[in-house]
C-alpha cells in the first residue's frame, strides 16, 4: 500500500506546485496512514485519498478598502472549505501578510482530522487574507473587514461553514465581521466563533487552545508517571495561545520562565509574570521586549529560536509553524525536555518531530494538542443553537473531557496499529478513520 500512498503523494506536490506547507501537512498525515490501507484496501479502490487531498471549494477574491488618509489598498482573500463528510466546514480566518493559499489548504487539511478528533460534528476549513492588522487602526480593521465579509458571507452559514479567528483575527474582528454578515443577510445566527460574550460568544473561548495544550500535555505526563507540578516550562509566542498556555500550566504548579513575540524572546528565571504580558500584548498591544523596563532580573534577546536553548521540562511551541526545528530539538532533548505540545499549528518541522518520537520524549502534535480552540468553537456552536449559555465551569469541564477523549484516541489508535506512544501516528489515524468511515457511508460526493 505503500506505492498508492507514494502517487498520491506525487500528485498533490504536482498538482499544488510551490505549496511546501502544504506539501508538509499532506506528506505527514499520509506517513502516519500507510498501515491503515494495508487493513482497509476498500479505500484505495473508492479513490479516498484522492479524494480528502482535494479541497471541495476553493474560494479567491479580492478585498479593497480604504485607510484612514483615503488611500486604496487591495488585499486578496481566501476560504478554503475542505471536507464536509462530518459536518459544516470549520476553522479559523486568519490575517498575516504571509497568508497565500498554500497557507490556507496547509491549515485547512489540518483541520479535517482536528475536527475529527474532538468527537464533535465539524468539517474541515480554513481561510485568511494577507492584509496586515498591526499598525492598523480601530477604524481601518473595521472596513478592512467589512469588505471582507462583503464577499465571504455568501460562502458561510451556520449549517454551511462556520469561520473563527486565528493569526490576527481576535474579538475586534470577529464582532466587526459579524456584524456586516447580519447586516447583509439580515440573520443573527452562529455563523461565526469567537464572537463576544454579549452577542453569543461562549467563556471559556479565550483561553481554550492555550488551555487544551495543557490538558493535552498532562495526560501525556500522567502517562510518564508525572504532572506540571515543580515543572520548568518554556512557551514560545505571547499571543492568545501562548498566554493562556502559561496560566494554566502555573495553575497546574509549573513555573513558566520564556515567552517570545516575532522579535525575540524574555527568559525570567523567577517565573514570567503574566498579568504584564497580558498587560503589554493584549491592551498595549507592544512588544515582548518592554517586559525587561519593569522586571530588572529578566533578560531579552533578539530572534526567536533561541528560546529553545533554556533548559526546560516541557515545552509548549504556540507561535507558529516551522518555529521548532531539528537542532532546537536536539538541543531541548540534549537539556532534559521530557515532553512536547504543540499549541501552534505544525510549529515543528519534521525532523524536530521525529527526533522527540526518537529520543522518547512524549510529544503532543498539533491537531490533537491545540485541538481545544476548535472544540470550544464547537461548543459555542452548540450554545448558539440552543439559544443558551453554558457556565464557565461547565464549558472548561467539556473542554478537559474532550481533550483526555482526544489523548486516549491517539494512544490507542497507535497502539492498534503497531507504533505504540507515537501519537503523530495515533492522532492522524484516528481523526482519518472517523472522517474516513463517514466519506464511505455516503457515497461518492
Amino acid at each position: 500500500m505503500s506505492r498508492y500512498v507514494e502517487s498520491v503523494l506525487e500528485v498533490v506536490k504536482n498538482r499544488n506546485a510551490g505549496e511546501p506547507e502544504f506539501h508538509q501537512a499532506v506528506q505527514e498525515v499520509l506517513d502516519s496512514l500507510r498501515p491503515v490501507f494495508s487493513r482497509h484496501p476498500e479505500f484505495e479502490a473508492s479513490g479516498l485519498l484522492e479524494r480528502i487531498v482535494e479541497p471541495e471549494r476553493q474560494i479567491f477574491f479580492r478585498v479593497p478598502w480604504q485607510d484612514d488618509h483615503g488611500k486604496v489598498h487591495v488585499n486578496r482573500g481566501f476560504r478554503v472549505e475542505f471536507n464536509s463528510a462530518l459536518g459544516p466546514y470549520k476553522g479559523g480566518i486568519r490575517f498575516h501578510p504571509s497568508v497565500y493559499i498554500g497557507i490556507i489548504k496547509f491549515l485547512g487539511f489540518e483541520q479535517i482530522f482536528k475536527n475529527s478528533l474532538t468527537g464533535l460534528m465539524m468539517g474541515g476549513g480554513k481561510g485568511g487574507s494577507d492584509f496586515d492588522p498591526k499598525g492598523k487602526s480601530d477604524s481601518e480593521i473595521m472596513r478592512f473587514c467589512q469588505s471582507f465579509m462583503n464577499e465571504l458571507y455568501r460562502h458561510i452559514g451556520a449549517d454551511t461553514d462556520v469561520p473563527a479567528g486565528d493569526i490576527g483575527v481576535g474579538g475586534r474582528e470577529v464582532g466587526f465581521m459579524f456584524g456586516q454578515y447580519k447586516k447583509l443577510t439580515g440573520l443573527f445566527t452562529g455563523v461565526l466563533t469567537g464572537k463576544g460574550l454579549d452577542y453569543g460568544g461562549s467563556l471559556v473561548r479565550t483561553e481554550a487552545t492555550g488551555y487544551g495544550t495543557v490538558y493535552f500535555c498532562e495526560e501525556m505526563l500522567k502517562k510518564r508517571g508525572t504532572s506540571f507540578e515543580g515543572k520548568t516550562v518554556v512557551v514560545s509566542g505571547s499571543g492568545n495561545v501562548a498566554i493562556y498556555a502559561h496560566e494554566k500550566a502555573t495553575q497546574m504548579g509549573a513555573k513558566v520562565v520564556a515567552m517570545s513575540d516575532s522579535n525575540g524572546y524574555i527568559y525570567d528565571k523567577d517565573g514570567i509574570d503574566l498579568n504584564l504580558v497580558k498587560q503589554l500584548k493584549e491592551v498595549e498591544r507592544k512588544r515582548i521586549k518592554e517586559y525587561v523596563k519593569e522586571h530588572k532580573n529578566a533578560a531579552y534577546s533578539e530572534g526567536c529560536n533561541g528560546i529553545w536553548s533554556i533548559k526546560c521540562d516541557v515545552a509548549l511551541p504556540c507561535a507558529t509553524q516551522n518555529e521548532l526545528d531539528g537542532a532546537a530539538a536536539k538541543t531541548l532533548i540534549k537539556n532534559g525536555c521530557i515532553a512536547v505540545a504543540e499549541g501552534a499549528n505544525m510549529p515543528c518541522t519534521p525532523d524536530a518531530a521525529k527526533a522527540f518520537v526518537d529520543n522518547k520524549v512524549s510529544f503532543g502534535p498539533g491537531k490533537a494538542a491545540n485541538a481545544g480552540g476548535v472544540a470550544t468553537s464547537g461548543l459555542e456552536m452548540a450554545q448558539n443553537s440552543q439559544r443558551m449559555k453554558w457556565t464557565f465551569e461547565e464549558t472548561d469541564l467539556q473542554l478537559h473531557r474532550i481533550m483526555v477523549n482526544i489523548y486516549n484516541s491517539a494512544k490507542e489508535a497507535a497502539d492498534e496499529y503497531g507504533t505504540p506512544g507515537n501519537l503523530i501516528n495515533g492522532a492522524n489515524i484516528a481523526g482519518f478513520m472517523k472522517v474516513a468511515r463517514a466519506m464511505m457511508a455516503q457515497g461518492l460526493v
